[in-house]
């Protein structure tokens, strides 16, 4: 009895710790990932013709960038520490992510190819830190528990604490920084203060999560070789990537165009904070929810749930009328679907870690995880370019007011907006229903053959 006790106190302890350490990398992130793109068009006032390099060079960062995530994560396996393998990158990646943070905001007075330079530098460098804090922070997961309910729990309030630093940014980036005076120093203050928030938030994992020593297995290294083979033998994995990625694409397109739409398309960019409000209250119960309805539900039909709600949500927001009742309404579909899929995302990768010890014969949960922040930045990188040069070739870049863009340049908007991210998100359930196999029954044998091997214990 008491040893149960011992462990339900450690359980919900690591439940919530590891899930509050997130909220502000959450922040940052979306100031980085939302705001960037905004602050250089709008702020900066940059003209088309460094916008176009500046485009194709965070487009091509982004990718180059993702491209080197695998390693990193290779980097977390093979860390041995005292304070385990990866509390440190988590510290390394959120301290030194934060200043590279900061300085993306300023432009120490230069332009055209100087600033262009100095940009890249500081932006490959802020890629690489901060994809060493999140690699580490979501491969310790599968490391904290091999229940897949009590996974779930943990994702969802890891996930509810993401979406509030997310949104706590969308609704107050505008309010905020107009406050302050709506110039550069208005927001250089904010990003120093959310780098503030950051490091308090990761001292709650850092200093609070306890992970379950009985799941770890000794094994040695693992070498540059076996990284690949592990990427690209677990199938499981490599579906679940592909799922990701033209999800995450549909999904970051959609979200970095949102205080354009507001500013140009409904011409009242108050209006984006409120949008932004609805939002976050309905993906923030949805995820509340999401335990309730899992016990209900297969993951299998949570998905299809999830993507009707989504389609319903872009079909209703494509053609409103520019009326918040019915913009309101698609947004709380779309963003009430995303949440689930979100969710069930990082419940899918999760179990990969699982299937590929059964698979492969080993267990390497950071290499798994390297995949997330790899598709988050390869959806990032492309959404950025859609962006990009969607806002050009719409004319939205060059125009001195919302006024001055033309109804064909704010179609071309919402064809980018809505209708092309769509389709991504359309064809990445297709592939996840028809390829993905890890359902509850599957999971059971996998950990049962495993503790039969005695590769973990139960």
């Amino acid at each position: 009895m008491g040893d149960n006790i011992k462990m339900k106190k450690s359980t919900n302890r690591n439940r919530y710790t590891f899930g509050l350490g997130t909220i502000g990398r959450d922040m940052l992130y979306t100031m980085v990932s939302m705001y960037l793109l905004f602050y250089l068009t709008d702020i900066l006032n940059l003209p088309d013709s460094v916008m176009w390099w500046m485009t194709g060079a965070l487009t091509i960062l982004r990718i180059f960038d993702a491209v080197n995530d695998p390693i990193m994560g290779f980097l977390v396996d093979n860390t041995h520490t005292r304070f385990g393998k990866f509390k440190p990158w988590i510290v390394i990646g959120g301290i030194i992510g934060g200043i590279l943070t900061v300085l993306l905001f300023f432009d120490f007075g230069l332009s055209g190819a100087g600033y262009i330079a100095m940009f890249v530098i500081i932006y490959l460098l802020w890629d690489l830190t901060y994809g060493a804090n999140d690699i580490a922070y979501w491969s310790m997961l599968p490391s904290l528990t091999l229940d897949q309910k009590e996974r779930e729990k943990t994702g969802s309030f890891a996930r509810i604490c993401a979406n509030i630093g997310l949104f706590s940014v969308v609704v107050g980036i505008l309010p905020v920084t107009n406050a302050l005076g709506g110039d550069k120093r208005a927001w250089h203050i904010t990003i120093i203060a959310i780098v503030l928030i950051t490091w308090a938030f990761l001292c709650f994992t850092v200093f609070g999560v306890k992970e379950d020593k009985s799941i770890h297995v000794k094994q040695e290294s693992t070498s540059l070789r076996e990284m690949f083979r592990i990427l690209f033998q677990n199938d499981q994995l490599l579906f679940t990537a592909i799922s990701m990625a033209l999800f995450m694409i549909g999904y970051c397109t959609t979200t970095s165009f949102g205080v354009y739409y507001f500013k140009y398309a409904y011409k009242e960019e108050g209006m984006y904070s409120v949008f932004a409000a609805i939002l976050g209250v309905s993906q923030l119960t949805a995820l509340a929810f999401f335990p309730l309805f899992s016990k209900k539900f297969s993951r299998k039909n949570l998905y299809a749930f999830a993507t009707v709600f989504v389609v319903v949500g872009y079909m209703i927001f494509f053609f409103a009328p520019m009326n918040m009742i019915f913009i309101g309404a698609a947004g709380i579909f779309i963003f009430v679907g995303q949440a689930f899929i979100q969710l069930l995302m990082l419940m899918f990768l999760t179990d990969t870690v699982e299937y590929g010890q059964w698979k492969l014969g080993r267990r390497n949960e950071s290499i798994t995880f390297s995949i997330q922040p790899f598709i988050n930045k390869i959806g990032g990188a492309i959404a950025n370019g859609i962006v990009g040069a969607t806002l050009i070739i719409s004319g939205i870049n060059s125009a001195a007011t919302p006024s001055d863009v033309t109804e064909s340049g704010l179609l071309i908007m919402k064809l980018s907006m809505l209708i092309l991210p769509l389709f991504f998100i359309v064809v990445g359930y297709i592939i996840y229903r028809k390829k993905f196999k890890i359902d509850k029954q599957m999971y059971d044998k996998i950990i049962a053959d495993l503790a039969a091997r005695g590769d973990i214990q139960k």
